[in-house]
């Protein structure tokens, strides 16, 4: 790998409309830390850069319901979000927001460089307008019926029921969310990045020279990339973001998409402003390597738009990687901010105080980093038990305690290793290189594994030498066995300093010890003989089921408010036995299943009806894994007029149940049947 001079490291600006949860945390901003701090201490230049994305219309949408203003929203939810991540030692240079004055000045200069270059094509088109509010409407201020499954509720960008992505024109009977009155269509105009333009230069750059990305980013990016690239538009008719910088452009905005990933830039220059930096040597520098921590949801945003706006604009460097994660569920439910299924940052800090360090550890060690993963109550209270505290915890103590009682606290000189003592000595120098090659590659729970087979090597040395049980027979033996215990924990100082940073301070306490360098990691000698070591006191506690309870009832009286807020379908008119009859309802067998790109909630499935393989697209695929369902027997509904979805033809429709939060469930036989069988 190339060495550079310095690291840039971003971390997805989190949107301020809402606090942050642990799918955040585990999915961007622990693995984001995990990396600057363990890049720092290696003695590396970096710069990690995060913010609040403050624009786009979810903000306003809040205010409006609110009653108040998109600054009040978004002041309210910067500082709850800067707190969490202050308080779980989220260590970025700087935490600013998009709504700053620099932000302002550096996306209009980026959008007006562009625009003088000559690089956007200026489109005019009819948009939706509300007379009552005399304005344009975004495609979230319009509701209406979905022309694919008839909901009456479908936005006018995406129907959340069928997944299907739509135009606002695309809603038969559209109404506006703002007066509740019919739009008009009225002409606007608006700017668009040609991405088809740069489509050449970014099949190269990512599948030609950039193979080693994680297999969901790469993956995501050829998908998108072989199915062309459109033209996207970078203005939008609204009054709250930033104002487009040329004439005649009075109540338009730079799109969220277009304004907030230059947000990095603009909280570069902030900090390089008041650190006495030159901002541009970690942006235009080709010995910067550039880096985005984010979550899958971004990956076009950070891997395609991004990198197509820094190439036109012709000044900047590109990412050298974007080790993007997959999402987190919690206790086997998609985590949902508008049903409040989430663990709240502020929330958890309030419930287990002092204890982010447990929480940084379960959410890396069960991290969603090739795949979308759980979160249980159960599993951390089993991890921080089973394995911070008993191993981690129970050797530090030990350690430390066994020194007080027999030396005064005070480093006891090694005397003579035998074999077990060299055995355990060899496997600390080891360790160095095992925990670097996987932060390097950015598998941050293998290191996490590798870091806590440390101290599992201590713990087995220090159990399996007893020194208890020979301290009076042989007092040297001691000394060498505590010695090397001793010069363990120090070890494990430096090692979790990038994951468990309030634990790692802790321990340098007890040494008295001062940040050493990931250099001396595996050094057997960190700690002299005479060194005086602190009073040791305990690095974790035990969690009761007491506390566990506590949060699953929490959990629990969530999908009761859920369940009781949930609107009742209404029971449909009354048909006659001809018509019901004329339903052809089978029993078939998923054989393929993938996600329709593109979309977030779309599956198309190949299913055997046993007459045929046919095509479906349902919108499951929000709570149901393409990989799982392969070989699941559903209903279906044989005879449904053939649709096009996405482009692609679906023949049929899978019979579902929602239940009372909104998770679709399959209705499928309770034995096996045989494909094709009639449902009656």
């Amino acid at each position: 790998m190339k060495n550079f001079k310095r690291h840039t490291i971003t971390a997805a600006l989190p949107y301020a409309n809402g606090p942050v949860h642990i799918g955040h945390l585990a999915g961007v901003y622990v693995p984001a830390d995990i990396f600057s701090r363990y890049l720092r201490l290696k003695g590396e230049d970096v710069l990690f850069v995060c913010g609040s994305d403050e624009h786009g219309v979810p903000i306003t949408l809040k205010a409006r319901q609110e009653n108040t203003t998109p600054q009040n929203i978004v002041d309210r939810y910067h500082s709850i979000i800067k707190n969490s991540f202050e308080k779980f030692g989220i260590s970025t240079d700087i935490y600013s927001r998009t709504s700053s004055p620099t932000h302002h000045t550096t996306s209009s200069n980026f959008f007006k460089k562009l625009y003088d270059d000559g690089l956007f094509v200026e489109k005019t088109s009819d948009q939706f307008y509300d007379e009552d509010a005399k304005q344009f409407l975004a495609d979230r201020y319009i509701t209406g019926t979905c022309p694919h499954c008839s909901n009456d509720r479908a936005y006018g960008d995406q129907c959340e029921n069928c997944g299907t992505s739509l135009n606002a024109t695309d809603l038969i009977n559209p109404v506006s969310t703002i007066s509740g009155s019919k739009p008009i269509m009225k002409e606007t105009k608006h700017w668009y990045l040609p991405l088809e333009n740069y489509e050449d230069f970014l099949k190269k750059w990512i599948l030609d020279d950039h193979k080693d990305w994680k297999p969901n980013v790469y993956g995501q990016c050829k998908s998108w990339l072989d199915q062309g690239l459109q033209a996207r538009a970078v203005s939008r008719d609204l009054d709250w973001g930033v104002p487009v910088p040329v004439k005649n452009a009075d109540g338009k905005v730079l799109y969220v998409w277009f304004d907030a990933p230059i947000g990095y830039i603009s909280n570069t220059i902030e900090w390089a402003e008041k650190n006495n930096k030159n901002w541009e040597d970690y942006w235009k520098s080709e010995q910067t390597r550039l880096i985005h921590f984010i979550g899958k949801d971004n990956i076009v945003f950070h891997c395609i738009i991004f990198p197509a706006m820094l190439k036109a604009h012709g000044d900047f460097i590109l990412p050298d990687n974007v080790p993007a994660n997959e999402f987190l569920n919690l206790e086997g439910d998609k985590i949902s901010t508008s049903r409040n299924w989430a663990v709240w940052l502020h929330e958890y800090l309030e419930d287990f105080p002092g204890q982010q360090d447990v929480l940084r550890y379960v959410l890396c060690a069960g991290a969603p980093e090739t795949k979308d993963n759980d979160f249980t109550w159960k599993d951390f209270q089993a991890r921080n038990n089973n394995e911070l505290v008993a191993i981690l915890g129970n050797f530090i103590n030990r350690a430390l305690v066994l020194t007080q009682k027999y030396y005064d606290g005070k480093v006891p000189e090694r005397g003579s290793l035998n074999d077990f003592d060299k055995d355990t000595l060899n496997q600390l120098k080891d360790c160095k290189a095992k925990i670097e090659t996987q932060l390097d590659q950015f598998r941050f729970r293998e290191a996490l594994k590798e870091a806590m087979n440390v101290a599992r090597l201590g713990n087995k040395y220090l159990a399996d030498s007893e020194p208890w049980k020979i301290i009076k027979t042989n007092p040297e033996r001691v000394k060498t066995i505590l010695n090397i215990s001793l010069q363990i924990s120090a070890n494990l100082a430096i090692i979790f300093e990038p994951f468990l940073p309030f634990t790692s301070e802790k321990i340098r306490k007890f040494l008295n010890l001062e940040i050493a360098g990931w250099n001396l990691l595996g050094n057997d000698n960190i700690l002299n003989p005479g060194d005086n070591i602190g009073t040791p006191e305990l690095l974790f506690s035990k969690i009761e089921d007491s506390q566990i309870e506590v949060q699953i009832e929490k959990l629990m009286k969530t999908k009761a408010i859920n369940a009781a807020n949930t609107k009742q379908v209404p029971v449909k008119e009354a048909i006659n036995f001809e018509t019901f009859s004329g339903m052809d309802l089978r029993v078939g067998t998923i054989i393929e299943a993938e996600k329709v790109p593109k979309t977030k909630k779309l599956l198309k499935l190949k299913i055997d009806t046993g007459i045929d393989q046919r095509t479906v697209v349902s919108g499951i695929a929000e709570f149901h894994n393409p990989e799982k369902i392969i070989g699941k027997q559903v209903t279906l509904l044989l005879n449904l007029e053939p649709r096009n979805i996405k482009g692609i033809e679906s023949q049929g429709m899978i019979l579902m149940a929602e239940n009372s939060d909104g998770e679709l469930i399959f209705v499928s036989p309770t034995q096996l049947v045989i494909n094709g069988a009639a449902v009656k």
